[in-house]
């Protein structure tokens, strides 16, 4: 009788484990590797996409483009942002390309707080969606960081400008 028992625990803690193991998600890809600096002419067209997409809602943004070595490319202030904008684009776009994904990353990891909000002291990362990675050919060529609506706004606006590179 102890062999059969024996046999149904061992079985038991197998499937257990093997439940277990199915269950944890795939580590994630790691993100996009630093290609060669975005141009100018690059940049102006993630800033023109994203000035069409904040005019077409009225909104008062400023707009800055790093590239991917983390140096400004371009910062556009549309009339009637407030002046601390700026540098919130600023922070955005650097952090962004600095940890080679989007602010939101930050943004959703605090929010869920515990051991989380330490990443609150972490120098250059900015915890405010609006700041994405642009993306050429696989690899980070700079980033766009948006400031001057809600966050979501702002990731709209970051958005339709790396669209209009595409």
């Amino acid at each position: 009788m102890k062999k059969p028992l024996s046999f149904l625990v061992a079985t038991i803690l197998l499937l257990a484990v093997a439940s277990v193991g199915a269950q944890q998600a795939p580590p994630p890809a790691p993100p996009p590797a630093y290609g060669t600096p975005i141009s100018l002419e690059q940049a102006k067209k993630v800033m023109a996409g994203a000035e069409a997409e904040a005019k077409r809602n009225n909104w008062n943004v400023a707009i800055a483009i790093h590239d991917s070595g983390g140096n400004l490319v371009m910062l556009q202030r549309l009339d009637g942002t407030q002046f601390g904008s700026t540098d919130v684009a600023k922070d955005k776009a650097y952090s962004a390309v600095a940890f080679r994904r989007p602010t939101k990353a930050f943004q959703d990891a605090i929010e869920q707080g515990g051991g989380n909000l330490r990443l609150l002291k972490l120098s250059g990362a900015s915890p405010l969606e609006g700041g994405i990675p642009i993306v050429a050919d696989g690899k980070i060529i700079g980033s766009i960081g948006v400031s001057g609506v809600t966050s979501q706004q702002d990731a709209q606006i970051a958005r339709a400008g790396v669209e209009n590179l595409k």
